[in-house]
């Protein structure tokens, strides 16, 4: 028969409850340094049934990966770069926040997108001509009459990505893999070889409980993501995070917010970028504004940490807007506001876009440590309202693992990652193993199969 505890976990709670019972969990944390290095367990109620492996990427929109490269002039580079940045946080602008499943030591997910091959090409040296009243010059950049848009005379932002692509698509693969388990860590790499394009690098999140908002912060392990192009002589960019904060918690309506500077560097071309996500005031809507300068910089003296510090004869772009809405960037060093509408162009509107699907590996040809298989009793119970169901399985789940880790401290044995060379790195950029580059050069062909890359695990 079963317990009244058990009865009462299985009825579904409303979203104030789920609130209520996740702020009663948060106070006993309130002073500790570190939540994410806690580990603490959610009730399943609490969870989104998805592993953390496949909710943590950033391909929300993987066509704007994907243009990363393509124009000759560095500008224009750093910009396709800035353009991927601002999708890659999709999940965050058009879905609630969430608590996904804690990642298992070993861990993996793999997976592709098929992106489309028609993101708009960004050419500043076309939009100066323009702009300047040469009505002949070419360019790529959309028009106005071509994307009517009220508030500027150009955009190039991407589209949405469709399920079923109609355009030219480009395989972009992924794999990420549980490498450290105190501290938490992953490590993840996406390959796109048709376009000569990679990123890779370390996710690891610290995160505070203020006692009204969760403070979350890059690792120490985390230096943000690596954007390399090989077919530009390996010319590589590095993307550094911002803070953010999951507030809400006393009203009752989560909502992620950043109040924090961004930086995106690119040794050899000498040009950086800074991004300052202005804090929201206490009082009044939330803005979500961004504001942003592309300078030259010299990589041996990397020493602007903020936009003021910047001075104007360095600076060669400027950017603003919101960050969940639109944002906008003009050429030179004059105040985007004190440019006319049709000086300014679009580098993104995320209003008509949501995150990309994935194309997943079948069930059969999954490893049992691949995150759908390994999480996926308790995705179908949590699917079902089964949450007492649920929370058993993934207790069951982790005390195995917590068994395997004492067997391996009893037979002194040091745990190694599969894809990668090391659980991490001070450089912040992982390197493949030889089964990882098989796992990705079978995935570029569609081909899903572990056979010889891995045994299974018991």
């Amino acid at each position: 028969m079963a317990s009244n505890s058990t009865a009462d976990e299985d009825v579904p709670q409303n979203d104030g409850s789920k609130l209520k019972t996740f702020i009663s969990i948060l106070r006993k944390f309130i002073g500790v340094a570190d939540l994410a290095a806690v580990r603490f367990s959610l009730p399943s109620q609490l969870l989104e049934p998805t592993p953390n492996l496949e909710y943590w990427n950033y391909l929300d929109n993987p066509s704007a990966f994907a243009a990363i490269g393509t124009s000759d002039e560095p500008l224009d580079r750093m910009l396709e770069v800035l353009r991927f940045w601002f999708t890659k946080d999709l999940k965050y602008v058009k879905g609630k926040p969430c608590k996904p499943y804690n990642s298992c030591l070993g861990e993996f997910f793999r997976c592709n997108w098929e992106a489309e091959d028609n993101a708009p090409r960004i050419d500043t040296k076309s939009l100066l001509a323009s702009t300047s009243g040469n009505a002949s010059s070419a360019s790529s950049v959309k028009s106005a009459k071509a994307n009517p848009d009220p508030r500027t005379a150009s955009s190039v932002s991407v589209v949405q990505t469709a399920v079923q692509p109609t355009s030219p698509t480009v395989r972009i693969s992924y794999l990420t893999e549980q490498t450290s388990h105190h501290p938490p860590v992953s490590a993840f790499y996406v390959s796109c070889p048709e376009k000569g394009l990679h990123a890779r690098g370390f996710d690891q999140i610290s995160a505070k409980f203020t006692g009204t908002a969760i403070k979350v912060s890059p690792g120490e392990h985390n230096l943000g993501i690596f954007i390399t192009l090989e077919k530009r002589n390996n010319e590589t960019y590095q993307l550094k995070h911002p803070a953010a904060h999951l507030g809400g918690i006393l009203r009752g309506s989560l909502s992620v917010s950043v109040g924090d500077f961004a930086y995106v560097t690119c040794p050899q071309t000498k040009l950086k970028a800074i991004l300052h996500y202005v804090e929201d005031g206490w009082l009044g809507r939330a803005q979500n504004k961004v504001e942003g300068v592309i300078f030259k910089y010299d990589p041996e003296k990397d020493d602007k940490l903020r936009i003021k510090d910047v001075p104007d004869s360095d600076v060669v772009a400027r950017l603003g807007g919101a960050w969940k809405d639109r944002i906008v960037f003009t050429l030179g060093a004059k105040p985007v506001d004190s440019h006319p509408p049709e000086t300014q162009t679009t580098i993104i509107d995320l209003n008509p876009l949501t995150v990309a699907p994935k194309s997943l590996p079948p069930k059969e040809k999954q490893a049992e440590h691949e995150s759908l298989t390994l999480w996926g009793g308790v995705t179908d119970a949590i699917l079902s309202k089964q949450f007492s169901k649920a929370t058993n399985v993934k207790v069951e789940l982790e005390e195995k693992q917590r068994e395997k880790a004492r067997e391996r401290e009893r037979n002194n044995e040091t745990w190694k990652p599969v894809f990668f060379d090391q659980a991490t790195d001070k450089r912040g950029t992982p390197d493949l193993t030889d089964k990882g580059r098989e796992v990705l050069e079978r995935a570029q062909k569609g081909d899903w199969s572990l056979e010889g890359i891995i045994e299974s695990q018991s």
